[in-house]
């Protein structure tokens, strides 16, 4: 069979077979050209909230092309954007009160990144130092792999990256090192601002740590007249439990960012957040004090009306309740695992679980990575684990008999794996 041409993203072309190619996606199912149906229980890269292809939300696309493509966002608007921008001030944490749209979760970071040095640079404070927590994940542009956790991800492009400060990740009984560290940081009186995502650090692991600690860590920014971006772009839209992760903690961030869930997956756009005071430092007649940023698809119409619909879901479907539901149908099926030797740091928060598989080598490049992900690709479940921790991010819609399937295959999995077969 002719190779295709295509080069995917995160796969190894040289070790991976030929991809399967899906021909239908519809609830928690993708359908492949087998006949296959592959239950999607990370929610295609955390993307799909309510399942593929929500009725309500596809119709809104249908109707947009009848009107629009793609319009200049720098000189004209339009509605969809500005409906959007206000609906999104309406359910986000109270004073954030304006909206700059991009196109993916690490433009929304590299959107805010620069909101922050350009609100020091525009009032002459010579602020510039931006902290992060250790083994964080903000994209792979250069700024956000500049503020991710570094490894075998950015290796090669190390020449290209800035420094950040890093804070130590609040394991269990030491989250008052994390605090006394950003302390110390701001003491030094350099710090913009801390980049951080909410209660759950996604592609560093899946780890978690509580709301106060996200709480504190605010408290202290305010203290030194430091800034707060808050990296939602996964854990916003309902994983968490609350529409945001930042609700939890009782707190605004100075900066917000949005994508992945915020269409419901359909299309890609992401929204950058932020105060009016942030606003306000760009807003001059001197021309030099201009926001610098955009790309071409800024606030496409048709992706800003599948987002309006994907709020009108939450508004008129009991969303809140299914996450409820689903989060504690979650709970009880982990149970099984939590005193089980053959994993470890079983965790839950809202509707994403994560467990360690107890084997030698650990890590993102552990053995046990693609030989997990085999084993669940043969019993037709979308299931990438990060190395040797397993972890769900299922859609709203998925079922109990789907989620038992589930948690039996990694039941099966973790024995085939621990005594050294290959699925």
């Amino acid at each position: 069979m002719r190779r295709s041409p295509v080069w995917h993203p995160f796969t190894q072309h040289a070790l991976e077979p030929a991809m399967n190619r899906i021909v239908r996606t519809e609830g928690a199912y993708l359908f492949d050209d087998q006949g296959n149906a592959v239950l999607d229980a990370i929610s295609s890269w955390w993307v799909i909230t309510h399942g593929h292809r929500h009725p309500l939300i596809m119709e809104a696309i249908r109707q947009s092309c009848e009107s629009f493509d793609q319009i200049i966002f720098a000189e004209y608007t339009h509605e969809p954007a500005e409906e959007l921008a206000k609906g999104l001030i309406a359910v986000a944490p109270a004073g954030l009160d304006h909206v700059f749209y991009s196109d993916s979760g690490s433009t929304s970071i590299e959107v805010a990144l620069k909101m922050a040095l350009g609100f020091f640079h525009n009032w002459g404070v010579p602020r510039s130092r931006i902290v992060v927590m250790e083994y964080g994940y903000h994209g792979d542009t250069i700024g956000t792999m500049s503020a991710g956790e570094r490894g075998v991800f950015n290796m090669a492009y190390e020449p290209m990256l800035f420094d950040v400060d890093r804070l130590p990740f609040p394991e269990p009984g030491r989250e008052q090192d994390t605090l006394d560290a950003f302390e110390a940081f701001c003491r030094g009186g350099q710090v913009a601002a801390l980049l951080i995502e909410p209660l759950v650090l996604g592609a560093g692991g899946m780890l978690m740590y509580p709301a106060s600690l996200l709480a504190e860590l605010k408290a202290i920014a305010a203290r030194h007249g430091s800034l707060m971006i808050a990296d939602e772009v996964m854990t916003g839209w309902g994983r968490t439990g609350t529409l945001f992760a930042c609700e939890q903690a009782d707190i605004t961030p100075d900066i917000l960012c949005t994508s992945k869930g915020l269409t419901g997956g359909s299309l890609p756009l992401a929204a950058t957040l932020c105060s009016a005071e942030i606003f306000d430092a760009h807003l001059s007649t001197d021309r030099s004090r201009t926001f610098f940023h955009s790309s071409s698809y800024t606030a496409n119409p048709i992706a800003c009306a599948a987002a309006l619909a994907n709020l009108d879901v939450w508004k008129t479907e009991p969303v809140i309740d299914r996450i409820r539901s689903l989060g504690a149908m979650h709970g009880a099926r982990l149970m099984r695992f939590r005193a089980d030797g053959r994993f470890s740091n079983v965790r839950q928060t809202g509707t994403i679980v994560a467990l360690v598989v107890n084997v030698p080598a650990t890590g993102y490049l552990s053995d046990a990575g693609p030989k997990l992900r085999g084993f669940f690709k043969e019993r037709h479940l979308l299931i990438r684990p990060l190395g040797n921790v397993i972890y769900l991010m299922t859609p709203y819609c998925v079922t109990a008999d789907d989620l038992d399937r589930i948690y039996d295959a990694i039941d099966e999995a973790a024995d085939i794996i621990i005594q050294g077969g290959v699925p």
